[in-house]
């Protein structure tokens, strides 16, 4: 590089594909879902649970199932220093269960209900309301084997998603049966997909021998007619998977939950028996129309070594709900803006600042209308090195009307000014931006005027 040049520009750095910043403009519209998550499920006796955002490799192996295509795909998975592997969770369930068996919760919790929200990772490819880093809200209930639970969970997410505003939603059900009604399903299928064989897809063509019910899940057109003939799981469920299931659609209907059953409902995770469901939108998402999905596990405690403890739950997509999702609007930055117009009411603004942050109120002061004056820069006569080189000084910068308008836009209830005139009568100007209204408040007496308004 020659003398004086300049060093190349270095390219600016971009999130990595199939991720996305939530931008403070956005957070009101999440901030509104963990707010409605935790007060929701509360009603229903649910508590949170946090777990790590990876996990050992084998965990969801096991637990998914390694002919998934979440395992065997989509997973992001890691060396450890230590020769072990770690995986980013593609799912929730997986993690919640390895936590309920290490801390022995069922025996703890009497009433065994949790739910979560954070982070899942998945290598797909990134399209509209799915990403390579995405998040879900989880809910899972451990230890009743009824099917009353089934059909209070579907309610329950239901209507959760009413009240985050979603409307044109349909529910679809259906069952997987019991794990013997699955083995000899598998076998039926099996046997029905090898006469098809040259007509499927290369990836259906392996799944015949490894995993035939993944094949109902396929979305490639030129598969679609012969999974259309294939036999229904409804006509080889036991008598016991079949009351259940029959059961759950009574309750629904009397809970005025309207549903459609789809034999093609099997989940594309390994874990599920019996009840399998998803809540779809009929519009705005195109083909990746599903908001909310799961079902039973009954299995799944007992095959990660805990004890033998059934269990149900669903997960949703926070990405794909707030698609759908009327906006939020803005949250207001603050409750009051301090505007402090002379030089003098720079102290008094700073503290008052402090006492409203302290009572719990949101208070932003206009620092534009001071500065440092730079050192060297004294005032005629005072030397370079005095005390007065680093004192405040006033500063002409956004008028009066402009800091009105900053106020605004940060959503403040009252505008606090402090002038000469207002420090003469001891007292701030506080005015109503709802009202337009205008009155004087003693200095000392500012926090207990905006709390009493607010």
């Amino acid at each position: 590089m020659s003398e004086g040049s300049k060093p190349p520009k270095r390219q600016a750095l971009k999130a990595i594909k199939g991720t996305h910043d939530i931008l403070p403009g956005e957070t009101a519209a999440w901030h509104r879902v963990e707010g409605l998550a935790r007060e929701h499920f509360a009603r229903y006796g649910y508590r949170e649970i946090r777990t790590p955002v990876f996990e050992e490799t084998e965990l969801f192996a096991r637990g998914i199932g390694e002919d998934t295509d979440v395992v065997s795909k989509e997973m992001y998975t890691f060396g450890d220093r230590d020769g072990g592997s770690l995986t980013l969770r593609p799912e929730a369930t997986a993690g919640i269960v390895r936590s309920v068996i290490e801390h022995n919760l069922s025996n703890v919790d009497p009433l065994l209900r949790v739910w979560a929200m954070g982070p899942m990772f998945r290598r797909e490819r990134p399209q509209k309301g799915r990403q390579r880093q995405f998040h879900q809200v989880d809910v899972e209930a451990f230890g009743v084997t009824a099917p009353g639970i089934d059909a209070e969970i579907v309610e329950m997410g239901f209507a959760f998603l009413e009240r985050c505003g979603l409307s044109g939603l349909e529910l679809i059900l259906n069952s997987v049966g019991d794990a013997e009604d699955r083995q000899r399903y598998a076998g039926v299928l099996r046997e029905a997909l090898r006469v098809q064989a040259s007509a499927l897809c290369a990836d259906c063509q392996r799944r015949t021998e490894t995993n035939p019910l993944r094949v109902l899940d396929c979305k490639v057109p030129s598969c679609q007619p012969v999974i259309e003939a294939l036999p229904k799981i409804a006509d080889h469920l036991g008598a016991d998977a079949r009351d259940h299931f029959a059961e759950v659609c009574r309750q629904l209907t009397l809970l005025g939950i309207p549903y459609r059953t789809s034999h093609r409902l099997v989940r594309g995770l390994d874990y599920y028996t019996r009840t399998t469901f998803e809540i779809v939108a009929t519009e705005g998402l195109g083909s990746q129309s599903t908001v909310l999905g799961g079902g039973r596990y009954d299995g799944l405690v007992r095959d990660l070594g805990g004890p033998d403890l059934c269990g149900i739950g669903f997960a949703l997509g926070v990405e794909r709900l707030l698609l759908l999702a009327p906006p939020a609007g803005d949250e207001p930055r603050c409750d009051v803006f301090l505007m402090p117009l002379a030089a003098a009411a720079g102290d008094p603004a700073l503290m008052a600042q402090k006492l409203l942050r302290n009572a719990g109120v949101r208070a932003v002061l206009d620092h534009g209308f001071w500065r440092r004056r730079e050192v060297g820069a004294s005032p005629a006569g005072a030397p370079s090195d005095s005390a007065a080189s680093s004192a405040p000084a006033p500063v002409e910068g956004r008028s009066f009307k402009s800091r009105m308008k900053l106020a605004d836009k940060l959503g403040a209830r009252f505008v606090a000014i402090l002038g000469d005139d207002e420090l003469a009568q001891g007292a701030w100007s506080v005015r109503d931006m709802k009202t337009s209204s205008q009155e004087p408040v003693p200095l000392p007496a500012l926090v207990e005027h905006v709390k009493g308004r607010l």
